[in-house]
């Protein structure tokens, strides 16, 4: 994330800028919805492009939109629920739960680890590797993965790439490890889980893992550009989401979040403090990382990020300001330009 987010004057300019953005949106075929909210109260909302291309339905502020990685975060704040009342420790190793499940995964690996992006484990997506996201294919048809448990089918196979707790290598199969340690350990299904302690607790009412085939009104559908052509996303991500990915919300719901978040109504403030505290140094993307969290670089700006195929959101919150930046879109870049557009404007 570039650029430094400070005082409330600067948003107050920032809700001026509506002219310069809607030509950024126009100059590069933005599609999505932008949002700034500062203590509370709506400072700006706009909606571009079309949640269905081919009806034409405009994109509106209260459309839904997959958050692709965004998800990780709801999912760290069901595993830290869990931790809350006992059901699991930091310090539990994945292999007790799992059982014989995923023998690739080191005995040593915890639930510290798989947070905090530290477990060493193998990816089915590792974006160390370099990929391109319009031409990842899922290695069994996408139909399949709807439950955590049809997961074990991709997650396992893979070898292991470092010792446990050795470094920060940004890892989607170990969230999707901790779905599934979230699921056994509670007897809940994951994505009802994620419901009823994280979405409900926050107030959430447009927040929900959605199958990408019987997407209800009022969302966006996921487009990629193929020769030319938009085509829809359904082909290239699993029918539905788990642990890594795959939750859809509304900019509304992202600005409800961060302010519950923060005021300790999902998890109690002080592991609101443990899950922002800085594990990890992540240079190659010039951030930070705590437990389920970006963290800006050099201040307290805490960010959920996601980039999939026809998928691109970024939220940021400055807890200090209380400000918050949203940019959702349902192409796979098109949120990036006007992510660094409302940024520097917030750092001016």
């Amino acid at each position: 994330m570039g650029g430094r987010m400070h005082a409330p004057a600067s948003v107050c300019r920032m809700s001026d800028l509506g002219g310069e953005l809607d030509t950024l949106a126009s100059g590069t075929g933005f599609s999505g919805v932008v949002r700034i909210d500062q203590s509370g109260q709506i400072e700006l909302a706009r909606a571009y492009g079309f949640a269905h291309r081919g009806f034409e339905i405009p994109n509106a502020v209260d459309t839904r939109f997959g958050l692709a990685s965004g998800a990780k975060g709801f999912t760290a704040l069901a595993v830290v629920s869990l931790i809350e009342e006992g059901v699991l420790e930091l310090s539990t190793p994945a292999r007790s739960v799992l059982g014989s499940d995923l023998p690739m995964i080191d005995d040593g690996v915890t639930v510290e680890h798989l947070l905090s992006h530290r477990s060493g484990i193998g990816d089915y997506l590792d974006e160390e590797a370099g990929f391109e996201v319009e031409e990842y294919v899922m290695p069994v048809p996408v139909h399949e993965l709807a439950t955590t448990a049809d997961y074990l089918a991709v997650l396992d196979g893979h070898a292991s790439k470092f010792a446990p707790g050795e470094r920060f290598a940004y890892c989607n199969a170990g969230y999707v490890v901790l779905a599934l340690i979230a699921e056994r350990t509670s007897g809940m299904p994951f994505h009802e889980l994620v419901e009823q302690r994280v979405c409900r607790r926050a107030g959430l009412t447009d927040t929900a893992f959605l199958r990408s085939d019987e997407l209800p009104g009022r969302t966006a559908l996921g487009y990629v550009e193929v020769d030319g052509a938009w085509r829809s996303n359904v082909f290239h991500l699993p029918v539905r989401g788990s642990g890594d990915g795959g939750i859809y919300s509304t900019a509304a719901d992202m600005s409800s979040f961060w302010l519950a978040f923060f005021a300790g109504r999902i998890v109690s403030a002080d592991w609101v403090s443990e899950m922002v505290r800085p594990r990890s140094d992540a240079p190659k993307h010039s951030k930070r990382y705590g437990l389920g969290f970006w963290l800006h670089a050099s201040n307290d700006a805490v960010l959920l990020e996601g980039y999939d195929a026809g998928v691109s959101f970024r939220s940021v919150h400055d807890p200090r300001a209380r400000v918050t930046l949203t940019v959702i879109s349902n192409t796979s870049d098109g949120a990036w330009p006007i992510a660094r557009y409302l940024e520097n404007a917030a750092s001016s």
